[in-house]
């Protein structure tokens, strides 16, 4: 997958806004949304008393990002949050079974990150923090064991190192005397997402025992001791992976953990497994070799006796459909527990008395929580806001029926919200609500339409509320391709903050579209310019028909990704219908992207095999033997540590315009990979963005 870049009732659709207000009302600007504040998720204190989560803030003129954690009395909802000051940096927060706060900081002299922890006491008020670890390397997160007395610490570590760090780490690929970097074919990736590879270090975890608040010992290795035959791979898997890979059996026996094999072979293979390390000090155990595909999200029940995690079922294609499966820890017999359940969840947790499984799919435009009988497999979606579910996340279940989660939709960010006895939920912050509501309120419309092959296609509208005349329209294209422009908040392609300048969005879930069952995603499998592109074309008439304050005389076009892609293909394919496009990080010459992208098995998948092994598939869909068509005028954006589409692709893209006496723009971050997140190039993406539309639509 080139990565999702998204958020996320017929024609008779149903429309639900916000109440229109004056139109001297400022809008959502770009400046608003790189500084307004960002909720983190939530975790719980073992007893489900006290909640603590993340506020990280801009500053308006530095734009200098501070992160502060606060902490909630669940108990009593209506009180304040309590803004908590450790005297330092502090990220990753966890409640210890002591009831102590445990938290990543580089405070010290050394300038490693570390675990340090502090006493809370009954009023939630922080002692004076103590440093918990002192290892060689950064420590990149950690997870504490359910009885509080072990530690299991993760970061990048030479394989061959014994304890967590050794000198020369990530040292091996650089064998001097110049600075040339140095790889064999029998490595895996040289480089992946935004970083060259370091050969002979991988993310590794470590067990410790935790004696009187610090961890003890040279520490056990999950992989096992290294030599022949020995588990090689990163845990947490890369780039995305994170604690929820990683997970503690609820006496503290051991711990369960993902991982991939890092070899020839891992650019090429999606197989990630479950691993069991006893911490007896040999090599682990996978309980999932069968699977050559995708295990992850190991889930152990609070009472020992289940493991709860998703799988895939085809290798090499990882966009297939997450399936929950129950393993007997006792029997190690397996089911898939919800095979006959079409949706693919993405995240997975227990209730604390073992009798629910609560976990999160996308289901058409929303992602709501569902819960999961695992004696019957029997799945019921959780009805947990009034209206739309929108994008439900970071559930966390709490003894007494409770579930704390995080919400949001295109209208606004995240907030964090507590349901009751599995009822609809109260809202427990205001993070950026107060900032929202000084600001012009947006509607937006769900609608669907009869696309390729006779499918209903879902699409939503998005544009201010209460705004009269004429409004030029923006088709957005997510990527993926195997993705979703859902009802949720983006920091970067965000619909509200578009509409705000006076357009209307219109997005469409075209075939390949994740959330509308199986079949439906793999529907763009070796038809990446067929049946999405038609779906494009009816989904933009459509909208137009619905709704005719939209003037389709004046219309754009942006994706990213994959939606970079279809710009390119649409600029040689449908060249008359836009005024404009905006194209970032897409691909613009199949061969070319196939020997310069990293992680292979995406394309192999798609275009059935390497470029070598279906070379007419890959130059069917290949926007360069189109460019002769070209005459949109385009705006092209890549980042130079874009590894997944490199910044080649944007270039030869930007040569062709020129070729071809089109009116074009590049724009170029030197620091930035796939995704845009520095909060100065966000502005400037959206002011280079927005003065580009403004100049082809003759917006007033």
């Amino acid at each position: 997958m080139i990565r999702r870049t998204g958020f996320a009732i017929s024609l008779a659709a149903l429309a639900f806004a916000a109440p229109s207000l004056a139109q001297d009302i400022a809008p959502l600007t770009a400046q608003d949304l790189v500084t307004m504040p960002r909720l983190g998720a939530p975790v719980a204190s073992p007893d489900g008393r006290f909640a603590i989560y993340a506020v990280t803030s801009t500053d308006p003129e530095s734009y200098a990002r501070t992160t502060t954690l606060y902490l909630r009395d669940l108990a009593a909802p209506q009180a304040k949050a309590l803004a908590l000051d450790l005297g330092g940096s502090a990220s990753s927060p966890a409640f210890g079974a002591d009831g102590a706060l445990y938290f990543l900081s580089d405070r010290g002299s050394g300038g490693t990150s570390q675990v340090w922890r502090a006493a809370l006491d009954a009023s939630g008020t922080a002692g004076s923090p103590a440093q918990v670890t002192n290892v060689a390397a950064d420590v990149a997160g950690f997870e504490l064991s359910p009885d509080g007395r072990k530690i299991a610490l993760f970061g990048d570590v030479a394989r061959d190192c014994p304890t967590f760090g050794c000198e020369g780490d990530g040292t091996a690929h650089l064998p001097g005397p110049g600075d040339g970097l140095l790889y064999s074919s029998e490595d895996g990736f040289v480089r992946h997402w935004d970083t060259w590879e370091t050969p002979g270090t991988f993310g590794r975890v470590f067990a410790f025992d935790l004696v009187d608040g610090k961890a003890a010992g040279a520490g056990i290795p999950l992989d096992g001791p290294a030599g022949e035959g020995a588990l090689v791979g990163d845990t947490p898997t890369k780039p995305f992976g994170g604690g929820e890979e990683i997970a503690w059996a609820p006496d503290a026996s051991g711990l369960f953990f993902a991982a991939r094999r890092s070899d020839a072979d891992e650019p090429t293979s999606t197989n990630v497994d479950i691993w069991w390390n006893d911490l007896t000090g040999g090599a682990p155990v996978n309980l999932t070799q069968t699977n050559e595909a995708t295990d992850t999200l190991p889930a152990p029940s609070p009472d020992g006796k289940w493991l709860a995690y998703a799988a895939m079922a085809r290798p090499g294609y990882e966009a297939d459909r997450l399936v929950i499966h129950l393993r007997n820890l006792a029997t190690g017999e397996t089911r898939a527990l919800t095979e006959s359940f079409d949706r693919s969840f993405g995240s997975l947790a227990w209730t604390p008395d073992s009798r629910w499984i609560v976990a999160t799919a996308q289901d058409v435009l929303d992602t709501p929580a569902f819960r999961i009988d695992p004696a019957s497999g029997e799945v019921q979606e959780l009805d947990l806001m009034a209206g739309n579910e929108a994008h439900i996340g970071n559930v966390v279940p709490l003894a007494g029926e409770r579930l704390l989660f995080t919400r949001d939709s295109i209208g606004a960010p995240p907030e964090l919200f507590l349901s009751h006895g599995w009822q609809q939920a109260m809202p427990l912050t205001e993070v950026a609500g107060r900032h929202l509501g000084r600001l012009a309120p947006i509607v937006s419309r769900r609608f669907s339409f009869i696309g390729a092959g006779g499918d209903t296609v879902w699409g939503q509208i998005t544009k201010l509320d209460g705004r009269d005349g004429p409004m030029p329209a923006i088709l957005y294209v997510h990527g993926g391709p195997q993705g979703s422009f859902n009802d949720a908040w983006s920091t970067r392609w965000n619909p509200r903050v578009v509409a705000s300048q006076g357009y209307a969005v219109i997005s469409v879930d075209f075939h390949g579209s994740t959330g509308y069952g199986q079949a439906f995603t793999d529907a763009i499998n070796r038809d990446w310019g067929g049946k999405p592109l038609e779906d494009l074309q009816k989904g933009l008439a459509a909208a137009l028909a619905l709704d005719p304050q939209i003037d389709g005389t004046r219309a754009c076009a942006m994706g990213a990704s994959y939606g970079g892609y279809m710009m390119n293909w649409i600029a040689g394919r449908w060249p008359d219908r836009f005024d404009c496009l905006v194209q970032h990080d897409g691909l613009f010459d199949m061969r070319s992207f196939y020997y310069a992208t990293e992680e292979l098995w995406f394309p192999r998948w798609d275009f059935g095999g390497s470029y070598a092994e279906n070379p007419e598939l890959y130059e069917k869909w290949n926007p360069v033997h189109h460019v002769g068509n070209w005459k949109t005028p385009m705006l092209v954006v890549t980042g130079q540590k874009d590894f997944r589409v490199p910044y080649t692709q944007a270039l030869g893209a930007f040569t062709a315009l020129q070729e071809q006496d089109v009116p074009a723009q590049l724009l170029v971050f030197p620091e930035e990979n796939h995704w845009v997140l520095d909060a100065k190039n966000s502005l400037q993406w959206h002011q280079t963005v927005f003065a580009w539309l403004d100049r082809w639509l003759g917006k007033e």
